[in-house]
């Protein structure tokens, strides 16, 4: 840890801060500091909340430096009800955060853009807001219509309403309102009594950490694994323990399996938006090989129950290394020849070539994070930028793409398969060398007391945050997660202007992002 009179710097999954070494600064500064590290392209927010402590409520703003490898903390403390003067007008991308911390404690920024509502969450400030007075942005003119979709869809995905206002056929603008599931999991980290606990799950500090496992991995079903892993990653922080290597190489072996099988059935989706069937079902069916490979490892599709704080209930063998390695070795070849074709064929890449643009400036404006980032020539990679893990040791290097479009997104989910099947295969020969057992799961690992952790892990749409506050008795009294979407979200939003509304489907599909994810 490093210190100076404006910050802290950490690295990523290292040990905790006392919050008292965190430098409080007057907001004159603070804001000064933020948005002179957010105008170069090197830096980032990872996260930026407040949380009261005593007659004060306290702040906290988590900036990466790309450049560095390292986690700046800086903060600041507001006394009253006085407003503070909005850093969005100068730095776009904090919007988000300004927006969340309104809702949720009725703080008011001077000067933002739009101070509305996030996720209506049941403990917000104002409880006049509600899903009925959501103040949609408004266009008036006689050519112009709005289109609405949802927030109830066909299918099985999740709420979302999505506001269009087209000129014609071609969209002009796009809002979208999220909200509609709020299920509290922020809360339910912190309180041991707050909602319904599990029969077999017993009242004592070993229940609550198995609970906070299992609710890690539910915060986004198709990252069970990615948030299952920032979990486990703070907790061990927290308490100062180092899990042994063999352990690391595991989980990352099991992060990169969901990379891949999401990548490939997200191709599949893609190749069915525009009525490319043999495509479709022969990535379906790859995808289907690698969930059935994590089940056969530890007994679900999605690695629930995989990752788990201090050890593992199901360790590699040499025979599920070797399970692992043949099924990749036939994915690998099978997909290349499929996405050979995909991107060859002149009736798809008439539908995804120049549709849905996304610019580098626009990427960096609005703190774009993963393939959102990386397909606009944008190179934030956490597991490049901030190893964790035994990506310490296991250099990874960021794929890229430039055009930021839709084919861009495609074939960037092409890169990375091939790329994440080549890291396995080097995180198994690592795995091997290993002589330390993994160990059982440990949830009942003592927290330190008044201190923050960071732990950010590279999940497959991006950058997933956690970041945990305890109190003087070292029990839980904040738990912040960022999950990609929350930033994402709005490069749909402007990947579809001046596009036809037809080309939504497409374009919302070739990002995927999270409902649930967001609506925490």
């Amino acid at each position: 840890m490093m210190k100076s009179n404006l910050y802290t710097e950490v690295k990523n999954g290292s040990s905790p801060v006392n919050i008292s070494d965190i430098p409080v600064l007057d907001y004159g500064r603070f804001s000064e500091e933020v948005c002179t590290m957010l105008t170069e392209e090197r830096f980032h927010c990872l996260s930026y909340f407040c949380y009261p402590a005593g007659e004060v409520m306290k702040f906290i703003c988590c900036i990466a430096d790309d450049g560095s490898g390292t986690f700046r903390i800086l903060s600041h403390e507001q006394t009253g009800s006085a407003p503070l003067l909005s850093l969005t007008a100068k730095v776009y991308s904090m919007h988000i955060f300004e927006r969340e911390i309104s809702e949720n404690h009725g703080v008011m920024f001077e000067d933002h853009p739009w101070l509305k509502p996030v996720r209506y969450p049941h403990y917000r400030a104002d409880r006049q807001s509600v899903m009925d007075n959501y103040p949609f942005y408004e266009i008036e003119g006689e050519e112009l219509h709005e289109v609405g979709v949802g927030p109830v869809h066909a299918g099985v995905i999740e709420p979302g309403h999505f506001r269009f206002i087209c000129n014609g056929e071609k969209v002009l603008h796009l809002e979208i309102q999220l909200g509609y599931q709020h299920r509290g999991i922020e809360r339910l980290f912190v309180d041991n009594r707050a909602g319904l606990r599990n029969a077999l799950l017993l009242e004592s500090e070993a229940g609550d950490g198995m609970r906070r496992a299992l609710l890690a991995e539910d915060i986004a079903g198709d990252s069970a694994v990615s948030h299952g892993l920032a979990h486990a990653q703070l907790t061990e922080s927290l308490a100062l323990f180092e899990p042994p290597a063999s352990l690391q190489a595991e989980r990352c072996i099991a992060l990169e399996l969901e990379r891949i099988a999401v990548h490939i059935g997200d191709t599949a989706a893609l190749c069915g938006d525009v009525a490319y069937q043999l495509g479709q079902v022969a990535c379906e069916a790859l995808r289907t090989m690698v969930i059935n490979t994590t089940q056969y490892w530890c007994g679900n599709r999605f690695g629930k129950g995989l990752i788990r704080p201090g050890g593992t209930n199901f360790p590699v063998t040499e025979l599920i290394a070797g399970e692992i390695l043949t099924v990749l070795e036939e994915v690998d070849r099978r997909y290349s020849n499929v996405v050979d074709c995909v991107y060859t064929l002149p009736s798809v890449l008439g539908r995804f070539e120049d549709i849905g643009v996304i610019t580098r400036a626009q990427a960096i404006s609005i703190g774009a994070v993963g393939m959102a980032a990386r397909t606009c020539g944008v190179p934030r990679d956490i597991r490049a930028t901030h190893p964790f893990q035994q990506y310490r040791q296991t250099p990874v290097t960021a794929v890229m793409q430039e055009s930021g479009d839709v084919l861009a997104r495609g074939r960037l989910r092409a890169l990375e398969v091939k790329e994440s099947v080549k890291i396995i295969r080097r995180l198994i020969d690592e795995w091997r060398k290993q002589s330390v057992e993994s160990g059982q799961p440990r949830y009942n690992l003592a927290y330190r007391p008044d201190s923050l952790a960071i732990s950010v892990t590279e999940g497959w749409r991006g950058e997933i945050c956690h970041v945990a506050v305890t109190d003087h008795k070292g029990r839980l009294m904040v738990y912040k997660i960022k999950d990609p979407s929350m930033h994402n979200w709005m490069a749909l939003a402007l990947a579809v202007r001046n596009q036809e509304i037809s080309d939504f489907p497409v374009c919302n599909k070739s990002f995927n992002l999270s409902y649930c994810g967001h609506d925490l």
